[in-house]
């Protein structure tokens, strides 16, 4: 009688085949879908730069599908950059972090969206140095507004937390066309003063007014 039924080894080696050949495809479909886009950094940043350009005015624009769109692309190119495989971030080698850091605005200069950068505004009478994150940042593979960060200006004046601190990551404000980073952050940062704060500033705790 004839044994139809594979052996465990043999089993092992179709399994082996069936990964491998998937893996091929996978590969061969990423080669395709990144064929446009830049394989090496010096090529890599400038077109990263005009990436930029092209999110900040969807975002301008309000435009949704737009915006999502080119921060898919933006991936696409890291993930290229990375020989294809993730962590993108994991290092600040890697070619998001990369990319981020050489495209990033001049510090004090209102960022583009999706450029990372570091700014100061003005709300309730207290400076606050706005940190936002750029393309790559957590929020943007998640929600339409990117993530920022608030830190304390002036240790001897009343802040919006008592730490001098305070990060904001997947908040919702509405749409509305021609909002630069800079006015969303004063319209999240009031509101905030506004809704969770009463009103009413926070004294710097004494570990942190130094």
């Amino acid at each position: 009688m004839t044994n139809d039924i594979a052996s465990p080894a043999t089993q092992l080696g179709f399994d082996s085949l069936l990964a491998n050949a998937d893996s091929d495809n996978h590969a061969r479909k990423f080669a395709r879908e990144t064929a446009h886009l830049p394989a090496d950094m010096a090529d890599a940043i400038p077109y990263f730069r005009s990436l930029i350009d092209s999110h900040n005015a969807a975002m301008l624009a309000a435009d949704v599908e737009e915006t999502t769109r080119l921060r898919e692309k933006a991936h696409l190119l890291a993930v290229k950059l990375n020989e294809g495989k993730p962590g993108i971030l994991a290092d600040e080698n890697s070619p998001g972090n990369v990319l981020t850091r050489e495209t990033a605005a001049p510090s004090g200069a209102v960022p583009l969206w999706g450029q990372a950068g570091d700014f100061i505004i003005t709300v309730a009478g207290t400076r606050i140095r706005i940190e936002q994150d750029g393309i790559f940042g957590i929020c943007c593979g998640i929600t339409y507004w990117p993530g920022l960060s608030a830190h304390v200006v002036d240790r001897d004046k009343p802040f919006i937390s008592e730490t001098g601190y305070r990060s904001f990551l997947g908040f919702h404000l509405d749409l509305e066309a021609g909002l630069t980073p800079d006015k969303i952050a004063e319209r999240l940062i009031a509101a905030y003063i506004r809704d969770e704060l009463k009103g009413r500033l926070c004294t710097l705790d004494d570990r942190y007014s130094r």
